[in-house]
């Protein structure tokens, strides 16, 4: 066995590893918030639209920060880039605990800054440095997700109840701590060879703009339909089903049911949709499981952790399918990560309207009959949307003259880890 073989080894080992530690901090800053909005509402005086405002930041971030994704990974590198995310995400949850509102809000955009560039650049670097894995290394990558955010989502009022809501928020630094320092050996390693990689051809980088197209736009509308299922019932599920009679560590925990629920559809949805030339089917059966959870929580709120269940089904299998089809829709690495840039950039937009909508909703009627009658309209485009997103065809960029935030056209991902 040859150094090259060995180092080319541990590279991809260490890769891997970096990949597992990213994907565990990108959803528990979020989802460890809403059991705590009771405490945080009382602790800290915030009024019912502060609240709303706290619930819709973190999605808002997410869209708002994943356009500079891209424009920053092409001119540092995609490690230095996921390293300072890193970064970002723990600063942001140690900000969260200082006892004040601007302290709260500064720190949540820093977390959810953070978790923007996560996102965008994760399938970039799958579908670049493990191209043949892209389905299994997606579907682990969602498991671990939807693992962290229920774990994290569970522990919120065990942990408040331990030491407070201040520990039950700054418990999270920790991981992420870890995971950027692992990612430090990724980054050196990344600057060492820019100025390799900085005289490859121009030629081998795609160019164009995906604006133009219709398929690029489909993927992004079904990823922030999806989204803004998902961060809807993270955000407002423990108040509902507190409204509904439940107590409220049952109410947290039923948060956290409905995103294990998620955990094995995160890595079964991917590798099965990687296998099918055709996703349309798995976007007919999500909405169907959506309408099904949502009608039961209207009609049957007695009868609730039926439809949380349901509804976990629904969210841990949109999500994932919205989220690969930015790699299978994306005919290189490079459209990959444009595409996870300008989708998740519209998406996530789209998405943060949600959780502020639903709260003001409840605000002004008083329950939430209404907002959930809204969420079950909302079905109809995302199964169109999806529909149209899950058509066999790679998405194409189109000749432009001028590139707009929502994408960059040149990314530097790192070769792909192999042994040789």
């Amino acid at each position: 066995m040859t150094p090259t073989t060995r180092v080319s080894r541990a590279t991809a080992a260490w890769s891997l590893a970096g990949l597992v530690l990213l994907t565990i901090n990108l959803r528990a800053a979020i989802t460890g918030v809403s059991p705590l909005l009771g405490d945080l509402r009382d602790a800290l005086s915030l009024s019912g639209v502060q609240v709303s405002v706290l619930t819709t930041l973190p999605v808002l971030c997410l869209g708002l920060f994943a356009s500079l994704a891209p424009v920053l990974a092409r001119r540092v590198g995609a490690e230095v880039a996921i390293a300072g995310s890193l970064v970002m995400i723990t600063a942001g949850i140690v900000v969260r605990v200082v006892p004040s509102p601007v302290a709260l809000y500064l720190g949540t955009v820093l977390a959810g800054a953070g978790i923007a560039m996560g996102n965008v650049l994760m399938p970039a670097v799958i579908k670049r440095a493990f191209p043949e894995r892209v389905g299994s290394l997606t579907g682990l990558a969602m498991m671990l997700m939807a693992a962290s955010g229920a774990v994290a989502a569970g522990l919120a009022v065990p942990l408040d109840a331990a030491g407070g809501w201040r520990l039950a928020l700054a418990v999270w630094a920790v991981p992420s701590l870890i995971a950027a320092l692992t990612w430090g050996p990724l980054a050196r390693g990344a600057r060492r060879d820019r100025p390799r990689q900085e005289g490859a051809p121009r030629a081998a980088r795609a160019g164009g703009t995906l604006l133009r197209s219709a398929k690029a736009w489909f993927v992004a509308a079904f990823m922030g339909l999806a989204s803004l299922m998902f961060y809807v019932l993270m955000s407002w599920l423990p108040e509902i089903m507190r409204d509904a009679g439940y107590a409220p560590a049952t109410a947290g925990m039923m948060v956290s049911a409905m995103l294990i629920v998620g955990i094995p559809l995160g890595f079964l949805v991917p590798v099965f949709a990687a296998r099918l030339r055709d996703q349309r089917a798995l976007v007919v059966a999500v909405a169907a499981t959506m309408v099904v959870g949502i009608l039961g929580l209207l009609a049957a709120p007695e009868a609730g952790w039926v439809w949380v269940l349901t509804l976990g089904v629904g969210t841990g299998s949109a999500f994932p399918l919205a989220y690969t089809l930015l790699s299978l829709r994306s005919p290189s690495p490079s459209v990959a990560a444009r595409l996870s840039g300008m989708a998740q950039t519209g998406g996530y937009l789209l998405a943060a309207a949600g959780p502020l909508a639903v709260g003001v909703l409840h605000s002004v009627t008083g329950g939430w009959e209404v907002s959930l009658v809204l969420l079950l309209a909302l079905v109809v485009p995302e199964l169109v949307f999806g529909l149209l997103a899950a058509r066999p065809g790679f998405v194409r960029p189109s000749p432009d003259r001028v590139e707009h935030l929502v994408e960059a056209k040149e990314i530097r991902l790192p070769e792909p880890a192999r042994a040789r």
